[in-house]
């Protein structure tokens, strides 16, 4: 599903204009990434949560030569899926 499906959808089952439709789509994307960016914990109920976690430098190693690398620390997204969305999955 594309942003383009999400904002037909919000159209259709809102009754709002197409136009007011992809404002409320990118809003909430851009909330979204703005709570995330500050490395804050986003919980939707019945869906799931998003959380950033920080991973620490390591070594590792280039497949191709076997020359060990850095691998610098990075901040990742993790998402947990709720167990309503679990069970929906798995037709329960």
């Amino acid at each position: 599903m594309t942003r383009a499906d999400i904002t037909e959808n919000v159209y259709t089952l809102t009754g709002h204009t197409k136009r007011e439709a992809a404002e409320m789509v990118d809003a909430f994307f851009e909330m979204l990434k703005a709570t995330i960016a500050k490395g804050e914990k986003i919980k939707i109920a019945g869906f799931g949560n998003f959380e950033v976690r920080e991973k620490s430098s390591r070594k590792g190693r280039n497949p191709q030569t076997g020359v060990p690398i850095e691998i610098a620390a990075r901040r990742v997204l993790t998402f947990k899926p709720s167990k309503t969305l679990t069970n929906a999955l798995n037709g329960k």
